[in-house]
């Protein structure tokens, strides 16, 4: 992607403000959201204490079975961060992913100690501005579809550096597997390995209106 593309996404990425709604929208609409809530934690102090001892315990497994190596690996190319979007019990995960994906990172390691974050690590960032530049670029680029299944766009901080991207779309758990797939390699191919500056988005989560998760896909 330019530089200049980048620039201005990455400016948009810390103006956001607002989600788009899921409500499908046409290539020649120029219509803009009223303002949303701004970026929030997810979770408590509790329920992150709770899903770091998960994380923990997962790591420590992971460690023991296969040793450094294993730990190791679990690092490169997001292996905790895609770890937690599988990880069970779910309703524990999801109190704070992010404090699950720290609590892996602790026990993969020989230290023992346990530092439990005493706030939520995740973070749920808007992004207003993201949404709208995808159904820009899928307008103009052959992908009027994906334009007015996007819906809107919201970044999920695990951490200081580590974020996924969820996108609330118009299908459904019935649409078929190959129509899902269209707007998530659409979007993937917009997004570009365009992060920002010191940042690293290792996935996109495709999303009904009701927040039913529908697809994963590698960014």
């Amino acid at each position: 992607m330019r530089a200049s593309v980048r620039a201005r996404r990455r400016a948009g990425l810390t103006a956001a403000a607002a989600v788009l709604g899921p409500a499908a929208v046409s290539c020649d609409s120029g219509s803009a959201p009223d303002p949303g809530p701004p970026a929030s934690p997810s979770g408590s102090g509790l329920g992150s204490a709770t899903a770091y001892d998960a994380g923990r315990r997962a790591g420590r497994r992971l460690f023991e079975a296969g040793g450094k190596g294993a730990a190791v690996r679990e690092v490169v190319r997001g292996g905790c961060v895609r770890r937690s979007l599988t990880a069970r019990p779910r309703a524990v995960v999801e109190r704070d992913r992010g404090a699950w994906v720290l609590g892996l990172q602790a026990g993969r390691g020989r230290r023992r100690e346990r530092r439990p974050p005493v706030r939520p690590v995740t973070r749920r960032e808007p992004g207003r501005d993201l949404a709208a530049r995808f159904r820009s670029w899928a307008c103009a680029n052959g992908a009027e579809g994906s334009a007015r299944q996007a819906g809107g766009v919201v970044l999920v901080h695990l951490g200081d550096r580590d974020y996924d991207v969820e996108l609330t779309t118009t299908l459904t758990g019935r649409t078929p597997a190959a129509e899902v797939r269209r707007p998530a390699d659409a979007f993937a191919a917009w997004w570009d390995g365009d992060d920002g500056d010191g940042s690293i988005a290792w996935d996109l989560i495709l999303l009904t209106t009701a927040g039913r998760r529908l697809a994963i896909r590698e960014l």
